[in-house]
Parts: C-alpha cells; sequence; structure tokens
C-alpha cells in the first residue's frame, strides 16, 4: 500500500477529493493545498492519468516530528530508499518549510541529499562517501516541513497536471487547465447541455469542458516523471492508457461554443482543440461578447473575462458579460473574476461564491444558478 497525495491550488481541493472519489480512491485527509488517499502502484497511474484539477501526485515515502538538524538527517539516512531509487536514478532534492524550526531550505535540501547519498552506498554495500551514479530516471525528492512536521514526498509527475500537450501557443495571461478544469467541475454544466465562454481566449475552458465531456483523460498523451520508475513499471502504464482509451465517450452532440474579440486568440484555440481531439465539440468564433448570444435553452455560461495583464478596458467588458448573462434567460453561468463590481453590473448576488487563485491572483467564482432543465426537474445545485 502506497500512502500518496494530490497537490491543488487553494479553493480546488474538494474538487479533488471528489475526482479521487469517483477513481475509486476515497480521501484520507484534506487541507489546504492538499488531498491524501491510499493506493498501490496502478492507482498511482491512474490518478496521473485522470486527475484534472490537481497540479500533481506525490508518493509520501515518510513523515516524522523534528526540530533538529542533527536528528533529521540522522532519520532520513536511516530509511529504506532502496525501495524508491533505483541504483543509477538521479534524485534532485528540493525544499519547503513554513514555521518551523527547520527553517533553512538550502540546509535541509543539502542534508537531505548527502543522506539518502549515504543510506544508498550502505545498503549497496558500498564503501562510505562512494559516488552516487545518478544518471538513470529521476526520482525528484521534496523535504516539506509544516510546523516542525517532516514530509519527504517523491514526485510522480514531473512537469505539473496542467501540462495536457495540447496547448503550444499562448495568449496574455493564460488560464491553466487544472483551473479550468476545476471551474467547470464546480458549475452545473453536464455534456447534455450548452456552453458558451464568449471571451475563450486561446480556448482552456472551453477544451477542458469537451475533455469532460468526452471522458477523455486529461494526462493521457502525455509523459510522467514515474514512468521511469521499477514501482510503476511500462507495462503498468499502457495498461492504464489503454483503459482509458476504452473509456472514451462519443463525440458531443452538439458543440461548445467559445468567442473571443481576438483573430490569433481564435486561431490558437482552435488548434489547441484539434490537437486535444476535441476540435468537433468547440466551435470557436470570432465576436465580441456583446454580440454573443445563446443557442439553445438551460446552457452554462463560463468566462474568466480579462483582467489584469489582460485588462484593457475591463469595466467595459464586465458590463458586456453582465448583460449576456442577463440575456440568457434561463441559463446558469460561472464566472471567474477579481473585479468588485460585477456582481452589481449583474444586478443581483450570485447563489454560490468561491475564492479561487489565478496564479496569484485572488479572484471570485461567481456562479448564477437558473432553473435546471425540465427533464430534470428542481433547481440546479453545484458542486460544493
Amino acid at each position: 500500500m502506497l500512502f500518496l497525495q494530490a497537490t491543488a491550488a487553494f479553493g480546488l481541493e474538494a474538487v479533488v477529493g471528489r475526482e479521487l472519489e469517483a477513481l475509486g480512491l476515497p480521501p484520507t485527509e484534506k487541507e489546504d493545498g492538499r488531498v491524501r488517499f491510499d493506493g498501490e502502484p496502478a492507482d498511482l497511474v491512474r490518478a496521473n492519468l485522470w486527475l484534472r484539477a490537481a497540479d500533481r501526485v506525490q508518493v509520501v515515502a515518510e513523515e516524522f516530528d523534528c526540530d533538529d538538524y542533527d536528528a533529521f538527517y540522522e532519520t532520513v539516512r536511516t530509511l529504506d530508499w532502496t525501495q524508491w531509487i533505483a541504483y543509477d536514478a538521479a534524485f534532485p532534492v528540493t525544499g519547503r518549510s513554513v514555521r518551523s524550526a527547520l527553517g533553512h531550505v538550502p540546509t535541509l535540501q543539502s542534508m537531505a541529499k548527502k543522506a539518502i547519498a549515504e543510506a544508498l552506498c550502505e545498503a549497496r554495500g558500498d564503501r562510505p562517501g562512494s559516488p552516487v551514479p545518478e544518471v538513470g530516471p529521476p526520482v525528484p525528492i521534496e523535504v516539506n516541513v509544516r510546523k516542525d512536521r517532516v514530509s519527504l514526498l517523491l514526485d510522480t509527475t514531473g512537469p505539473g497536471l496542467h501540462k495536457r500537450g495540447y496547448r503550444d501557443l499562448t495568449g496574455p495571461a493564460p488560464l491553466k487547465e487544472t483551473l479550468a478544469a476545476g471551474i467547470v467541475l464546480l458549475s452545473v454544466w453536464t455534456r447534455d447541455r450548452p456552453l458558451l465562454d464568449p471571451c475563450c481566449g486561446t480556448g482552456t475552458l472551453p477544451i477542458e469542458a469537451a475533455l469532460i465531456g468526452r471522458n477523455m483523460a486529461p494526462g493521457l498523451h502525455r509523459e510522467f516523471v514515474a514512468e521511469g520508475w521499477p514501482l510503476a513499471p511500462p507495462e503498468l502504464w499502457a495498461e492504464q492508457r489503454a483503459a482509458a482509451e476504452a473509456a472514451i465517450l462519443p463525440p458531443l452532440e452538439k458543440p461548445l461554443q467559445g468567442g473571443d474579440i481576438d483573430r490569433d486568440a481564435v486561431s490558437a484555440a482552435r488548434r489547441h482543440a484539434g490537437r486535444a481531439g476535441v476540435g468537433e465539440d468547440v466551435h470557436f468564433q470570432q465576436r465580441t461578447i456583446a454580440e454573443a448570444g445563446a443557442k439553445g435553452s438551460h446552457g452554462v455560461l463560463l468566462a474568466n473575462p480579462p483582467y489584469g495583464e489582460r485588462l484593457g478596458d475591463a469595466d467595459a467588458v464586465h458590463a458586456d458579460l453582465a448583460a449576456l448573462l442577463n440575456r440568457l434567460g434561463d441559463w446558469s453561468a460561472a464566472i471567474l473574476t477579481p473585479h468588485p463590481a460585477f456582481p452589481s453590473m449583474v444586478g443581483r448576488k450570485a447563489e454560490r461564491r468561491r475564492k479561487l487563485y489565478n496564479g496569484t491572483l485572488a479572484c471570485t467564482l461567481h456562479q448564477y444558478l437558473g432553473p435546471k432543465p425540465p427533464a430534470l426537474g428542481g433547481d440546479p445545485v453545484p458542486a460544493g
């Protein structure tokens, strides 16, 4: 049994927890920025392939309380690192410390590196101080200290999970794929409802929605650092990728809608949708927010309007977006923005609000709930 954790941006922990539940991996612990769960090597692979809103998946190799550097070194040195690190594997060490006596991160990194190297030499019967080859597949190690509690973490992901592989062009201040997926999962959208993003930039929000609607594993077409580990051999990754391929649903009956005033952004969005395998599931059009309109009823308006680096005339953009929302009648909406006046522009309070971070910028996800489609009945309740 492995002790695992999925890291996440602040505000998305509950979303990641529900994703793990759906994978049959119930969370054992939730804290700011991380969700813990237990699993086998196959579950480590599945989590990397399927988690949409998480940042990365880590193995919790060991945890212990410590406020002394010498004790830290000895504890790290006495662990059995051969179960994780192959003879020739590289093991880069990073660190972070929050409100702890072990507060000097460079010292933690160098001590951990030396202690692990010594432990590997001892386990292999090498002379103390012998060089460790470090030419094989890497096993990145993080020393994480919170309030004198040390966690030794092995990164199984490599480049963050937002690196799906489809986005090779960027516009100003692009929305991270993991945050975009989180917004879709927090909204009331389902694959049988229309969707519109009238300021889609290079297309991340509608593309992530299409991937969700098609049940496409977001990590299906990328590589992970743990693919080189004995713990998760190549046949295990091949087996789980084949299962993910078999789980893909047919194309959406009606394409989702994305629009942007920038011609280059629309061109990039079309390219990205094609690279993601959902080119026929999303229709992009160059137009202003004021020109956007609804196709179908009981749809969902999703938007991350320009602000900050993408500012332009933010007031006018938000006013147009508020007017569009009010024109859409029976539609619901999930709008991510830091603009303090947006609710007053809409003229009513959002039924639900959630604080999220777009990078380091604090934003609010405003959720406005229209009536549920008649076939479903009742009032929609978004994920909490």
